[in-house]
């Protein structure tokens, strides 16, 4: 082999080991792209993974805040809280005191506290069961008592303490009784709050119900007692609120509708009557053209026409027919009567000497019946009694002959005593009595014919 092909074997053997360490130096690039491309993804999935969480627990926590920390939750806890320092101020002065006088009377001041704090509990109780008011009224007793006593115990400890001033006994002596105090204040006031907000959050239709019951109970006792009493003698489930406060209504008022009483349908009728006749008196006045106008003298004989011309007459013989009374049509204006002029006569001057007059055929007065272009109008106002016509008054035997006629086709269950004595026009004791009459009439058909068949 020649020195040329040994260089140039040499040469190519450099070029190929430059060429596959270029092609490992782009390999080992692209391996450590890869790598770090890979790296870089990991990288980003952990920051937007600490990211997420973070939100998740700021979010958390805002959630944690607007559920615990509430108006409502703060106001329970503080209250709580209150409680407890309440009693922890008031707890140790009540034992010095006691342990003071003996070390036997120590489990007396824990009893006392317990007690009011364990009978304020017994009246939440009370509330959330709904029980009695007597119930709450007598444990809220039980707890002003307990605390009553522990705040005077406290009072006089405080008010005795040694090495303090009188003002300052004073001071630590109402101290601590107001402590004792408080705190079954506060719980009570927390109570009536919860209770409040509790009876707040029913819906607008049972609020309007339990209103409607309290307010029926109050402007009806007598009606609500008797309806009561008629949900106690029926069976459970057996009668209704309303249909047992629809018969007391007609047991204790006499009417079928539940509102209505004697008094209410005595004065519809008096209210009835008199604007019946207050409407006919205005009608009548504005068709005159009186209602409502001021009128003067002279706008008055405008209005009524130029005045007649009154004649005198020539004797007393003209004047004698003239005294007969005059039948005067009505007119829709004021109308001017002409009297006869009075005849002079002599006086002391006696009458038997005057000239007789001859006696004329008198006509008897006809009754003229007055003209109206105005059409007939009906009686408005209230008709006297004794102008009224009088209906024969009916018996029962009457009554239920023709209630039995008229009631013939109408189903059982239409047989009220409303609608029969409306049918009949009768009084409602008469209709109530009709219609147990004809129920029973009913019943017994329905039994022979059930017997028969």
């Amino acid at each position: 082999m020649s020195a040329v092909d040994y260089r140039a074997e040499a040469r190519a053997d450099r070029d190929a080991a430059a060429a596959r360490r270029r092609q490992d130096a782009a390999a080992a690039e692209e391996i450590r792209a890869a790598r770090q491309l890979a790296e870089d993804e990991r990288a980003a999935r952990l920051a937007a993974q600490q990211a997420a969480d973070k939100a998740r627990r700021k979010e958390e926590k805002a959630a944690w805040r607007r559920e615990k920390l509430t108006p409502q939750n703060v106001y329970r806890t503080g209250t709580l809280g209150l409680v407890v320092a309440s009693g922890l101020a008031s707890l140790p002065a009540q034992v010095m005191h006691f342990v003071e006088i003996s070390p036997m009377l120590l489990p007396l001041p824990l009893a006392l506290e317990g007690a009011a704090w364990v009978m304020a509990a017994g009246v939440a109780f009370a509330d959330a069961r709904q029980l009695a008011a007597r119930v709450r009224w007598m444990l809220r007793a039980f707890v002003v008592a307990a605390a009553g006593f522990a705040a005077w115990i406290n009072y006089g400890y405080g008010s005795h303490l040694d090495g303090l001033t009188p003002s300052q006994q004073t001071t630590a002596g109402v101290g601590l009784a107001a402590v004792t105090l408080l705190g079954p204040l506060l719980f009570e006031i927390r109570q009536w709050v919860s209770t409040l907000a509790a009876d707040e959050d029913e819906t607008p239709d049972a609020r309007a119900r339990r209103r409607h019951a309290r307010l029926r109970r109050r402007h009806h006792r007598a009606v609500a007692r008797t309806a009561g009493r008629l949900l106690s003698a029926a069976p459970v489930d057996s009668l209704t609120e309303e249909d047992a406060w629809a018969m007391a209504w007609e047991i204790e008022q006499g009417a079928d509708e539940p509102g209505m009483t004697p008094d209410l349908v005595a004065r519809r009728v008096t209210r009835t009557a008199a604007y019946q006749a207050a409407e006919h008196t205005t009608g009548n006045s504005k068709k005159k053209g009186w209602f409502g106008r001021k009128r003067s003298t002279p706008d008055l004989r405008e209005a009524s026409g130029p005045l007649p011309v009154p004649v005198e007459p020539e004797s007393a013989e003209d004047a004698a027919p003239a005294a007969a009374p005059a039948v005067v049509e009505p007119v829709d204006r004021p109308t001017v009567v002409n009297l006869p002029k009075p005849v002079p006569v002599g006086f002391l001057k006696s009458t038997v000497a005057l000239k007789p007059v001859a006696s004329q055929p008198t006509r008897p007065a006809r009754a003229l019946a007055a003209e109206s272009t105005r059409p007939a109008r009906r009686v408005t106002h209230r008709v006297p009694d004794s102008a009224r016509t009088r209906r024969p008054t009916r018996t029962l035997d009457q009554l239920l002959a023709e209630a039995r006629t008229k009631t013939a086709d109408w189903p059982t269950a239409d047989l009220t005593a409303e609608a029969i004595r409306r049918e009949l026009g009768t009084g409602a004791a008469r209709a109530r009595q009709i219609r147990d009459t004809l129920h029973a009439e009913r019943s017994a058909t329905a039994t022979t014919t059930s017997g028969a068949a």
